[in-house]
């Protein structure tokens, strides 16, 4: 996994109570163009990709990549998690490991974004023990902004970009998450 470091890529997949962290298959690709086309994700993304461009653009089997995890809930992707090592998009960010997740909005409200990051960032902690993970999100996106919380992410700044104040906070393995 050079994005991250020296770890093996894929892991086994990681189930919690509800839901199965894995890699990518060929049956998720409705899923993810759902995702990524939807609305109510794409607001405080810069809004949804067009759903033709996704049909035309994305490969019958969804990129598999180190980091990426998606999230299976009895069988059926309902979001996905990613942990990366940021490329400098944000410079308070360049060179850590960066915490990203997208849901379906029929998963919200149901805690299923919880206790996936959970599992994730468990999973990060027994790989790169003691390495933080960075998060950045719109303060105006107050669910993200309690799963950061709820998480275990401490506020570092908040700052102006892409049209809106944005929230950057860091977790560490040695403040355990919720």
């Amino acid at each position: 996994m050079t994005e991250l470091g020296p770890v093996a890529w894929p892991p086994a997949p990681i189930r919690t109570e509800r839901l199965v962290l894995r890699e990518p298959e060929a049956r998720d690709r409705a899923a993810v163009i759902e995702l990524l086309a939807s609305p109510e994700v794409g607001t405080y993304l810069g809004g949804p990709r067009p759903r033709d461009e996704l049909e035309r653009e994305m490969p019958e089997a969804p990129s598999r990549r180190p980091g990426l995890f998606i999230v299976d809930l009895d069988g059926a992707m309902i979001g996905h998690i990613t942990l990366t090592r940021e490329t400098g998009h944000l410079r308070q960010a360049a060179g850590k490991a960066e915490l990203g997740y997208l849901f379906l909005p029929e998963a919200w409200g149901r805690g299923f974004a919880a206790e996936a990051c959970a599992a994730a960032l468990d999973w990060f902690a027994g790989a790169l023990p003691g390495e933080p993970v960075v998060l950045a999100t719109q303060t105006a996106n107050v669910r993200s902004m309690r799963l950061a919380a709820k998480l275990g992410f401490i506020e570092v700044e908040r700052f102006e970009a892409y049209g809106a104040e944005q929230w950057f906070g860091v977790w560490s393995s040695v403040t355990p998450s919720d």
